[in-house]
């Protein structure tokens, strides 16, 4: 099959380029001005619409084995390709725990039958994520980019220890999820403001950085690639901040949802529950200026799914995690972008190149590479519907917002993943 995108503005080495761009047989053959369809040629006339290259997502909950109620890894990669992302990494709190080669096969033949996009799996730091012994590290090397036990902090320091030295042995990333939980004393949202004028029981901030400053030192001690999940405080960032200047080995990620809100917006409805939880305005301002300076390397949605009816409980019983692959762009384009606080290269960085080059997954926009690239209209405001989602999950504070950076097109390892259906109106 060939595809034609023809008028387009194509960021490439950290460039817009008014060009077109041809796929032929999964790879991109061309970029030229004016190129001349060939027969048999699908042209997607694009009107001046905005190419960049598929956005990664390294914290992706996909939910299968285990839990396809909630997503499938079909459900997941399509509602990635929404999004514009052609690559996802997918969180092991799966069952089976892909803790050795045998669990993790599982998932990996689910996805060889159903992904869109790539996805590449996550194994686990510990056993059965129990935080008690390591996992078999060293086979499941052979499969996986990275290690973590997403979900759940790793609580000792001696097991915290071994991975790193184990991990700095295979070449491969920790990726943390830093929760202390002696300090989380029952609590589900911010321990801030909100949470006292409401009687809620808060999660106080220390949970996470603390542990974040633990990793930091034995990070440094091993000199293991350490990469740390969703910051949420503006301590994390201040103790990445120092790390990076010392030269310890770390990358970092926040979300959306920490980026836009604090708890002062909160209602108590599912949809605004995650862990960790959205903090106060100081801690939202601090992870900003993080991503301005560098401090922060990525944005990644942590999409977690669950039911409609695991999300109808409030603040205090529904369980923690929000779906945010099919809006992760809009959202930051609009209130980053827009706003003036984030050029779009910086953005696309964050979104696609940088979270690319920490680990290692190779999808450069280059002739005689597979394709790998989102199309975007960047000029029409719409209105974020759950209803139109594709992932099982509609759970999103951001529901009813009025934003711009529609996805048209997603072609993932030269196929059509995602297409809206107002691409035809483009197609010659």
């Amino acid at each position: 099959m060939k595809y034609l995108l023809s008028n387009a503005n194509l960021f490439i080495n950290q460039q817009f380029h008014k060009t077109d761009l041809l796929i032929e047989n999964g790879l991109v053959c061309d970029l030229s001005e004016n190129l001349t369809p060939a027969p048999n040629t699908i042209v997607f006339n694009l009107n001046n619409k905005f190419i960049f290259p598929g956005f990664v997502d390294v914290h992706v909950h996909l939910r299968e084995p285990g839990f396809f109620y909630k997503e499938s890894i079909l459900s997941g990669t399509l509602a990635a390709a929404h999004g514009g992302f052609t690559a996802v990494m997918s969180m092991p709190n799966l069952n089976p725990v892909p803790d050795c080669v045998a669990n993790l096969k599982v998932q990996l033949d689910l996805i060889e039958q159903n992904a869109v996009t790539k996805v590449f799996p996550y194994a686990s730091i510990s056993k059965d994520q129990a935080g008690l012994f390591l996992s078999d590290m060293e086979k499941l090397s052979d499969y996986v980019l990275a290690f973590s036990d997403d979900g759940r902090g790793v609580q000792s320091d001696d097991l915290m220890l071994q991975a790193m030295h184990k991990a700095k042995k295979l070449n491969k990333v920790i990726c943390a999820h830093c929760e202390d939980n002696s300090l989380l004393n029952g609590g589900y949202i911010h321990d801030g403001q909100y949470a006292k004028l409401h009687q809620h029981k808060g999660i106080c901030s220390e949970s996470e950085w603390g542990q974040i400053k633990r990793d930091l030192k034995l990070a440094k001690e091993t000199g293991c690639a350490y990469h740390v999940c969703h910051i949420s405080t503006k301590e994390s960032v201040e103790l990445v901040r120092e790390a990076k200047a010392a030269g310890v080995d770390v990358t970092c990620e926040t979300a959306p949802h920490y980026l836009v809100f604090n708890d002062m917006d909160l209602k108590d409805d599912g949809c605004f529950k995650m862990n960790p939880p959205i903090r106060s305005e100081e801690d939202r301002l601090a992870l900003i200026e993080g991503l301005k300076d560098g401090t922060i390397d990525m944005i990644a949605t942590d999409h977690a799914p669950h039911s409609a009816e695991e999300k109808s409980k409030g603040l205090r019983q529904s369980l923690m995690g929000i779906v945010g692959l099919e809006t992760a762009f809009a959202i930051t384009y609009t209130n980053l972008v827009k706003t003036g606080i984030l050029n779009l290269p910086q953005l696309i960085n964050l979104l696609s190149i940088n979270p690319a080059s920490r680990f290692n997954i190779n999808q450069p926009l280059e002739i005689g590479q597979p394709a790998n690239l989102t199309v975007f209209d960047l000029d029409n405001p719409y209105v974020i519907d759950p209803g139109e989602f594709l992932s099982k999950g509609k759970s999103t504070p951001f529901a009813s917002k009025s934003v711009y950076g529609k996805c048209l097109l997603t072609i993932a390892m030269g196929k059509i993943a995602w297409q809206d259906s107002n691409l035809n109106n483009l197609k010659t």
